[in-house]
């Protein structure tokens, strides 16, 4: 039997990367049934060739981690991505300035759905981004810094993209098709292409696309990133969220704590330390209000 991963969905059919190359497949029968919703990032099980050289979706193998997205309008959740290895944001150091609380939020999305992150300081040529990349010290992020212009850190980014499924995101204006391109010549205008053609006709961008890169890896280009994942975390669980702040919650004088203006609150004691940033708390106590008054999913 045949093995692939799912690179995107065309209505009712999916393009597939196999050792052979890829090929199409649809589900069938009792298969589409029973069969989980197969997402970008799913490894399938392909039966023979059928009609027009298209084959048939027989299984998905088990995932190691999903990212999925609310149902717009409704409740639940829709999956988005499977198998996602890592998610690395990025920002420009300078030009457009960086806004920490947005790089915060996404890293949340993240740690949320059990996912690697990563932080990628864009054109350091510019500013080299040293309080910024300081900041992030404390949470543990792998930092990477990177400048199209120069080519400055291009190889060892490459190498962690290297074999890896990985998301990258960030804000309008860091660089990040520039990013791609320089990594992988081509890699925009071959994501855009396939991208226009999945969302021609829709007024929705929920489709994910993957491209596979030179090195083995693949990189998922996930519309709408930080609509995934927040939505569906309860707010006592945004903490652990926050990686430096895991070790301190288990220490809080109350097992209620909010992390926001108890006293005894280990968290709050680190930020007068300077052991936790003053910067990362105040995007918590912002990304926490959030949550609180969000609707509930039966409301």
């Amino acid at each position: 039997m045949v093995t692939g991963t799912v690179l995107a969905r065309e209505g009712s059919t999916f393009r597939v990367l196999t050792d052979a190359g890829e090929v199409c497949a649809i589900l069938r029968g009792k298969v589409k049934r029973d069969t989980p919703h197969v997402v970008v990032g799913d490894r399938v099980r392909l039966d023979a060739e059928g009609e027009h050289g298209i084959l048939g979706i027989a299984g998905v193998e088990p995932r190691t981690s999903l990212l999925a997205r609310r149902v717009p309008e409704g409740r639940g959740s829709r999956p988005v991505a499977a198998n996602v290895d890592q998610v690395l944001v990025v920002t420009a150091t300078r030009d457009p300035p960086p806004i920490p609380q947005l790089i915060d939020r996404l890293l949340v999305v993240a740690e949320a759905n059990q996912i690697t992150a990563g932080v990628i300081l864009n054109k350091i040529d510019l500013e080299r981004g040293d309080a910024l990349a300081e900041r992030f010290r404390p949470a543990g992020y792998e930092v990477f810094r990177t400048s199209v212009k120069t080519g400055e850190g291009l190889d060892r980014l490459r190498e962690a993209l290297a074999s890896k499924e990985s998301v990258i995101t960030g804000p309008s204006g860091a660089g990040k098709s520039s990013l791609l391109n320089a990594l992988e010549p081509g890699l925009k205008l071959r994501t855009g292409e396939v991208s226009a053609r999945i969302r021609r006709g829709t007024n929705t961008t929920v489709s994910a696309v993957m491209v596979p890169l030179s090195n083995g890896g693949f990189l998922v280009d996930t519309p709408g990133f930080s609509e995934v994942g927040l939505w569906g975390l309860e707010p006592r669980e945004l903490a652990h969220c926050f990686p430096e702040f895991r070790p301190l919650v288990d220490s809080c004088k109350y097992a209620d704590c909010s992390h926001t203006h108890e006293p005894g609150c280990a968290i709050i004691a680190a930020v007068a330390t300077g052991a936790v940033s003053l910067d990362r708390h105040e995007s918590y106590r912002a990304l926490l209000a959030e949550l609180q008054s969000a609707p509930a999913d039966w409301e």
